[in-house]
């Protein structure tokens, strides 16, 4: 997996963001969750198939993740800082007729850059449901209580193997922590306005399932998918390929009315 060539690019403030393309043909753009890199989009498999079904994967690696820069200093956060930097990657990539698709955080800020004006020809949302969207203040409590407690768990508890599982994957707490500053609240107006026809998909265990036919339904042309599995899993699913490819090759149309699954 090492070997798929990393790139590099601006962030409008001038941090230095990192992605990974694989595949030839039209471009879609994936975006991953939170403590994850681009790197995980390849291991879940999403990136492999797409690319074998005719899509040049772009992957970026968000702020204080994988190989973009971490920075530490608070001028580097501002509110909505991962669809800044979505949109420039956009504009750095020059794509104007392409695919947009993120899952868990990247699903979230897959919604920040449609609502931001970015008119991909189809998005895709995984793992996120409505009360995630359109409510985002002091969510990830539980993610900075373990980043910035680094050193202070027993062995065995749930927050000792979070905090060795971010140390194993080389992750960065201070960056991390700064990640959960940035989030912005996108209200049902601002959803409404969202025209860019849109998949949602979650897994039936997936807590955001509760409320991911709503986000659907919130949107202009949303649809909604349940799939098998949950948070994680939902995701290198054979359900998970068949409804995004069906969904970007257009064949799910007429199966799936608006706002459900």
């Amino acid at each position: 997996m090492n070997e798929i060539p990393r790139h590099h690019f601006r962030g409008r403030d001038g941090v230095r963001l990192a992605y990974r393309e694989l595949g030839e043909g039209r471009p879609l753009i994936l975006i991953h969750g939170y403590l994850s890199t681009a790197m995980t989009m390849v291991s879940a498999g999403i990136a492999g198939r797409m690319a074998g079904r005719g899509h040049r994967v772009i992957m970026p690696d968000l702020r204080g993740h994988g190989d973009s820069d971490r920075p530490h200093h608070a001028a580097a956060w501002p509110p909505d800082v991962l669809a800044d930097d979505g949109l420039a990657l956009i504009e750095h990539l020059g794509v104007t007729d392409y695919d947009l698709g993120g899952y868990s955080l990247g699903g979230r800020t897959v919604i920040r850059i449609l609502a931001r004006g970015a008119t991909p020809g189809r998005a895709i949302v995984g793992g996120q449901g409505l009360e995630a969207v359109t409510h985002t203040v002091g969510r990830g409590g539980r993610y900075r209580h373990v980043l910035t407690n680094f050193g202070n768990f027993e062995p065995g508890s749930p927050e000792r193997a979070m905090e060795d599982w971010v140390r194993a994957s080389g992750g960065d707490p201070i960056a991390l922590a700064c990640v959960l500053d940035t989030f912005v609240d996108t209200p049902l107006e601002a959803l409404a306005r969202i025209r860019v026809p849109t998949l949602v998909l979650t897994g039936a265990a997936d807590g955001h399932n509760t409320s991911a036919g709503a986000l659907a339904s919130a949107l202009a042309n949303g649809r909604y998918l349940e799939l098998p599995g949950n948070h994680a899993t939902a995701i290198t699913t054979a359900q998970f390929d068949t409804a995004v490819t069906d969904f970007l090759d257009g064949r799910n149309a007429a199966r799936l009315p608006p706002g459900q699954g």
